[in-house]
């Protein structure tokens, strides 16, 4: 049965999670990484079809898909009608971050160079309702644990992925009550490997001053929601 769903934030290490979560002996995550039943087959296909894909008896089982987490309240009542016990996994990076390393991706996606981009093409896609609501943490949080119980959610920091992989992974098997990772184990699985990390074009000093106008609102609010201080992610 399926035990718990990643969900998200895109650009936040999500790939990299599943990469080494799919290593666990006691956990079973499909092929591919995303699934994308909630955000773009529900409801046309039965949610049984879904759930009959997760039919491990020894073995937990998972699927990562980032865009889960701006799924609509109604959705997330659906997901908790057919998956109480559900446990969730939400990475965090600063939105700021997040939002230049997606607008990049599209740009590879529409196979345009960097020079190719003009700043009011990054500022259109920063500024689309996708990008934005992507960024917005607090409102997919409140949305999820409106319906969850808040132990339910592991927040984890993709700054520390990248600084302690171990502690993230530690983190995430007693979330799932699982074993942790051996020594042996740990030393087979290539922990600083960067998975899909994208091409690391450099931020436009303009359209960083144009993301930090968008963001910092919001990072206040996180802040305060989270009761930690996020106010790194705001400095030029």
């Amino acid at each position: 049965m399926l035990a718990f769903l990643g969900i998200g934030a895109q650009k936040a290490g999500t790939t990299w999670l599943h990469t080494m979560l799919s290593q666990h002996p006691l956990l079973k995550l499909p092929q591919a990484k995303e699934l994308h039943y909630w955000d773009k087959q529900f409801p046309q296909s039965p949610v049984q079809n879904y759930l009959n894909f997760f039919q491990q008896a020894d073995r937990l089982e998972g699927e990562i898909t980032p865009s889960y987490a701006s799924l609509p309240v109604t959705t997330i009542q659906v997901i908790h009608q057919h998956l109480p016990q559900l446990k969730l996994i939400y990475s965090l990076r600063n939105p700021i971050d997040r939002a230049w390393s997606a607008a990049c991706m599209f740009l590879t996606r529409a196979q345009m160079e960097l020079d190719e981009a003009s700043d009011q093409w990054f500022l259109d896609h920063f500024y689309s309702k996708n990008s934005r609501l992507r960024g917005d943490y607090e409102t997919c949080i409140r949305h999820w644990t409106a319906i969850y119980p808040k132990e339910n959610l592991l927040l984890l920091d993709y700054d520390q992925i990248k600084s302690e992989p171990v502690t993230v992974l530690q983190r995430c098997c007693a979330h799932l009550e699982l074993p942790d990772f051996t020594e042996n184990q740990l030393q087979s699985m290539l922990l600083t490997a960067k998975v899909f990390e994208g091409r690391g074009y450099e931020l436009r000093p303009a359209l960083k001053q144009a993301l930090i106008h968008i963001y910092t609102p919001q990072i206040h609010s996180l802040s305060r929601y989270l009761k930690q201080d996020l106010s790194h992610w705001t400095q030029d």
